[in-house]
């Protein structure tokens, strides 16, 4: 079995008055209509990729999150490790074995969906959602788990003062 290592990052910003994270829509990964039958949901997840040869996952982290999402942001702290098994769609069918650390990155600029031009082959768009919300607009139940351990985290750490409230 193939081996994974990806990382991403929950990205957090106060804004309109309370907490919001970023989210991406993988490319054709859309709501979708097909005749005679009800639309599809799309999928909406969190920013991630495989770490690359001598970069560090929390590197990762910061660089999957600008490339697909368009923001920078400032590392908070390891959120913890989702591990999961799933076969690919190409490479003979093969099964892989994936980890992926995920980190609470704090918005520091940028503008969210201003994404290159490479890169959407692999993200369609991306968004903030309200925070209190994304355990239930995420699609990945890994993926929900972290944004209700973001929430927790920021619950109880009354230091991680928002900045400027746009």
């Amino acid at each position: 079995m193939a081996r994974e290592i990806s990382s991403g990052g929950v990205v957090v910003r106060h804004m309109r008055g309370g907490w919001y994270m970023a989210a991406i829509e993988p490319a054709g990964k859309g709501p979708r209509q097909r005749p005679g039958r009800r639309a599809t949901k799309g999928v909406l997840a969190l920013p991630k990729g495989l770490v690359d040869r001598g970069e560090t996952p929390d590197q990762t982290a910061l660089r999957e999150v600008r490339e697909e999402t368009g923001v920078e942001a400032t590392l908070v702290t390891k959120l913890g490790d989702i591990k999961y098994t799933y076969v690919r769609s190409w490479a003979g069918g093969e099964k892989v074995f994936k980890i992926v650390s995920f980190y609470l990155l704090q918005y520091s600029g940028g503008e969210i969906g201003s994404i290159a031009p490479a890169m959407r082959k692999e993200v369609s768009r991306a968004e903030w959602i309200p925070l209190a919300d994304a355990a239930k607009l995420l699609t990945y139940p890994g993926e929900r788990d972290m944004a209700a351990q973001t929430l927790a985290y920021i619950d109880s750490h009354p230091d991680l003062a928002p900045p400027k409230d746009p």
